[in-house]
């Protein structure tokens, strides 16, 4: 049984709100804050305190809500040691391997850049559970505004290594265009074929495509599959997982 409970609810135009709250210490925290007025209605309708805020990157859409937040509840802000100084409010700077406690439960901190320069995600392995913020979505991954192509393959294969019940929480719901541009890469991959006709049947159902699976993601997600001998040669870079990756997000930036 799991010892936390997560409350994800969509915010703005794509994201999505999590509020994560672990019972016996009665700790609350927000991945992100786009959005402080909603994400203080839904801990309100929950009757949860937020006692934390954990920021994966500096963006508007994930730290904008911090300041208000931590007016409203006087709570810690934990983000990116790379970005210290774009975190508005920031309280505790973290990078790879720091550890952080939501009362009984702890998350490993990962250096994840590429989509920004200082990126983090926070892994709870003893919940099998990712905040992965613009780093990895279902069947995407994040537009590299700061970061290169070797620096997010490498923040990948973080991601990739950790085990494949994983469960990923992401930030967007951009499912169903991922999963139109990843049938245009590996048009023929069955696990791809059977994951864009369960994403299509979920978004006519108005439903969530997220949380993934990674495992799922494995099967399916071009850019965790630059090392796959099929998919180099129909890239054009045989034995080159960083031009591949390359060539793909170039496609994606593109499509």
């Amino acid at each position: 049984m799991s010892a936390i409970e997560i409350h994800m609810f969509p915010c703005l135009s794509d994201n999505y709100g999590y509020l994560v709250h672990e019972p016996k210490s009665g700790e609350t925290t927000c991945i992100d804050t786009p959005d402080a007025d909603r994400i203080l209605s839904e801990a309100g309708k929950k009757s949860w305190n937020i006692t934390q805020i954990w920021n994966t990157h500096w963006h508007p859409d994930h730290a904008g809500g911090n300041l208000a937040i931590k007016e409203a509840t006087d709570c810690m802000i934990i983000g990116p040691a790379g970005e210290e100084e774009k975190i508005p409010g920031l309280d505790r700077a973290v990078h790879q391997d720091s550890l952080v406690n939501l009362g009984h439960v702890e998350a490993r901190v990962l250096d994840v850049p590429g989509h920004t320069a200082g990126h983090i995600a926070f892994h709870l392995p003893d919940e099998d559970v990712a905040f992965v913020g613009d780093t990895l979505f279902a069947l995407g991954c994040g537009r590299l505004f700061e970061g290169t192509p070797e620096q997010m393959v490498h923040s990948l294969a973080k991601l990739k290594a950790l085990p494949g019940e994983t469960t990923i929480y992401c930030a967007h719901e951009y499912t169903a265009a991922n999963a139109k541009f990843a049938l245009s890469v590996e048009p023929n991959n069955p696990a791809l074929r059977s994951y864009a006709s369960d994403v299509a049947r979920l978004r006519s159902e108005q439903k969530p495509t997220v949380p993934t699976i990674l495992s799922k993601e494995l099967n399916a997600n071009p850019f965790l599959r630059a090392d796959v001998p099929s998919l180099q040669t129909a890239m054009g870079h045989v034995g080159d997982e960083v031009a591949t990756f390359a060539e793909i997000r170039s496609r994606k930036d593109n499509f």
